[in-house]
């Protein structure tokens, strides 16, 4: 069994803008790895010659700004994807978990792929839209930032180009959650003691095991997804993409025919290479993030280290502090008054 953690002494906004802030951080810091992952799975040519050499190519070609191509998008569409995949897990665990707050790990992590489809859902025009910003030649653009690419998508291409493979994002939702179930099952087993008793490190390691299997997994679904994206008629090239198809099923048919199956792979190298710096970026900021609004809060004594402030209730939920500590106030405040007047007398 796993218990849902939350820290109640953080407001819903503090929770968000610290995830938010912590996946901005990250997502910028690796955003050259995430470019030469999304180009080797369009198949551009940019990555013909291997993980090393993309980024040489990829320098010469366009210049370092091209390392961040798409950046802006995924970071804006961090906040609305968050908010709305917390809010849906908080929803579904709800009513999973049993009068003690238990849910099983399986239950968790279903609940977390549910999360996930429903908030790339909502934000999927976006993740299109970074895609095509970065199959593009940033010297020669066809698109000019999100409004144009959007606009522009919607009027060539119709609607369903902003959805062009989100079907994908559903079916490979099944192999990763069977990714993360499979390494969380055995984390007893792997680590020879309970999971409650598990440290900040071998949570973090876990975490990039459960990543790696599961993206490993559900890996050829992504490819296939990117690929479908990228593609358009309209474009140079078509999209850059390296076959060429009508549709998902075609697209796998036409990469296993003519790149082999291991194709479906292209890109994990950077995929992998990025897992560790990424969720290590991640879990500091948040934890950084955390700690300002926990001090601001008044539960620690300072913002750079987790040191409980004395004779505070921790316990108690933000605005529940702030009015029990308005209450003291008030009460000191009504003591001093009626000491003064009995002086008086």
């Amino acid at each position: 069994m796993a218990i849902v953690k939350k820290d109640d002494r953080l407001t819903s906004s503090q929770s968000l803008l610290c995830v938010g802030f912590a996946g901005i951080f990250s997502k910028t810091v690796t955003s050259p790895l995430e470019v030469v992952k999304i180009l080797s799975q369009i198949g551009t040519f940019h990555c013909k010659r291997g993980f090393l050499h993309s980024f040489v190519f990829i320098c010469q070609n366009e210049g370092l700004r091209a390392f961040w191509k798409g950046n802006m998008v995924s970071c804006l569409r961090l906040f609305p994807y968050s908010a709305i995949h917390l809010a849906t897990y908080k929803n579904i665990v709800h009513l999973h978990i049993d009068e003690l707050g238990d849910i099983s790990q399986w239950r968790a992590i279903l609940a977390g792929g549910l999360a996930g489809i429903s908030a790339a859902l909502a934000t999927y025009p976006l993740e299109v839209v970074e895609t095509r910003l970065i199959a593009q030649n940033c010297k020669e653009p066809t698109y000019r930032g999100l409004m144009h690419s959007l606009s522009s998508m919607y009027r060539n291409e119709g609607l369903q180009a902003l959805y062009r493979g989100f079907s994908l994002t559903v079916l490979g939702a099944v192999p990763f959650s069977v990714g993360c179930y499979a390494v969380y099952v055995n984390l007893d087993k792997l680590w020879q003691e309970r999971h409650v008793r598990f440290t900040s490190l071998q949570n973090f390691i876990n975490g990039c095991l459960a990543a790696g299997v599961a993206q490993t997994l559900s890996f050829p679904f992504e490819t296939v997804k990117k690929k479908m994206q990228a593609q358009s008629l309209l474009l140079p090239h078509c999209g850059g993409v390296d076959v060429h198809f009508n549709g998902m099923i075609d697209c796998f048919r036409q990469v296993i025919k003519n790149k082999g199956v291991m194709a479906l792979w292209s890109g994990l190298t950077a995929n992998m290479v990025k897992i560790v710096p990424y969720f290590g970026l991640l879990f500091s900021c948040f934890e950084m993030c955390k700690q300002l609004c926990l001090y601001q809060n008044g539960y620690i004594i300072s913002p750079l280290s987790y040191k409980l402030k004395p004779g505070v209730d921790q316990s108690l939920g933000p605005y529940e502090l702030q009015e029990f500590k308005r209450y003291l106030r008030n009460r000191k405040s009504h003591k001093a008054q009626s000491s003064s007047i009995g002086n008086r007398w």
